[in-house]
């Protein structure tokens, strides 16, 4: 056998091991996060977690988000996509993870907004001018101030609402559980309890579709 051919072929034997190495790890990785969010279920909904959806939806999707992260902000209009696909079928579950700077005041704000029913147009609000107050060399949270009138909101009874302790104890409580969870970064994704591996839109979609096929 020529050398050449000895050279291609254990370059692509070394190839395959490293392929097939990746899957095992990736494998591990998935069963092994899946057993600690099936030791951790009660970590993945809360009492006061906030939802959009269908009550009787058979496909629950918990993210563990922070309003000034930037895939978060990306993710949004898919999982609006999907939960329009498919009416009534398909539950959002918000959980917080404020990784970046500034970010556990925006939730206090998001939590504030919500005694006045506006938290989910608090939330869109916060990514559409994220740009503005997320910069992660500058990030300047209090800018946010500047566009929440937009809303109609009593901005004197919000602030007054940012010290009640129990939306300091409910954003504790969320960062607890992601860490019980093993989210590091966000957003981070579960479906039906499943955790999301492989990052990405496509794994994401296959993951609900899934969860989608084996309920209904």
């Amino acid at each position: 056998m020529k050398k050449t051919h000895i050279v291609v072929i254990s370059a692509l034997l070394l190839l395959m091991l490293f392929v097939l190495g990746s899957f095992l790890v990736k494998g591990k990785q998935q069963d092994s996060l899946s057993a600690l969010a099936r030791k951790n279920a009660e970590a993945l909904v809360r009492d006061h977690s906030q939802t959009a959806g269908s009550p009787d939806a058979k496909v629950v999707i918990v993210e563990f988000m922070d309003p000034g992260c930037e895939t978060c902000r990306a993710f949004d209009p898919f999982i609006k996509q999907m939960m329009a696909a498919y009416p009534g079928k398909i539950r959002l579950v918000i959980r917080y993870a404020p990784l970046h700077h500034g970010a556990d005041f925006m939730c206090a704000v998001l939590e504030a907004a919500r005694k006045q029913g506006k938290y989910w147009e608090t939330l869109q609000l916060m990514y559409d001018t994220q740009p503005q107050w997320a910069d992660h060399h500058n990030p300047q949270p209090d800018r946010i101030w500047q566009y929440l009138p937009r809303l109609g909101l009593d901005l004197k009874k919000l602030k007054k609402d940012l010290d009640d302790p129990a939306i300091s104890r409910l954003i504790a409580q969320d960062m607890a559980d992601a860490r019980a969870l093993d989210v590091r970064k966000t957003p981070g994704f579960f479906v039906n309890g499943k955790p999301l591996v492989r990052f990405g839109y496509e794994q994401l979609q296959a993951l609900i579709e899934g969860e989608l096929r084996a309920n209904y």
